[in-house]
């Protein structure tokens, strides 16, 4: 698959836009590592595969095993998380599919208890730049080098 664009050099100060998010996720109390999961996982759903490759990669960088990122897809079905990195994945999956869901008060009700309200919004905004960034990915067909 041919690369149509590079959307770094086309619009850098689009790319800018998208870096102001990315500073505000990194003054976040979100932890690191709970950061990763939540871009790999929102780029696995939007089959990126250039994010994947990348988050995967910079996952492990940040001390995470190959057991959670390998059965990240299935976290449901595995003990290997914990409570507030589960809320964040419900509610990853309900933002970046929410024409399909429209994000269930369920959902919400589960993400409450494990983030604070500023931290729900951090969350969201962090779900909002990695599907914006997978969009960028896949729609320019940029590929993992």
């Amino acid at each position: 698959m041919e690369q149509r664009l590079d959307f770094y050099k086309a619009n850098s100060n689009a790319i800018k836009a998208m870096v102001g998010l990315e500073e505000r996720i990194g003054k976040s109390a979100l932890e690191k590592s709970l950061i990763e999961l939540v871009r790999l996982r929102a780029s696995q759903i939007n089959g990126c595969a250039y994010c994947v490759d990348l988050h995967s990669s910079d996952a492990r960088k940040s001390g995470e095993t190959e057991r959670r990122l390998a059965t990240l897809v299935v976290w449901r079905e595995t003990p290997f998380f914990t409570d507030r990195e589960r809320a964040a994945l419900e509610w990853t999956e309900a933002l970046t599919l929410v024409s399909a869901s429209h994000v269930p008060d369920a959902v919400w009700a589960a993400v409450q208890p494990y983030f604070s309200e500023e931290e729900i919004v951090d969350l969201s905004l962090l779900v909002i730049a990695i599907n914006g960034w997978n969009r960028l990915a896949i729609g320019f067909r940029k590929t993992p080098a």
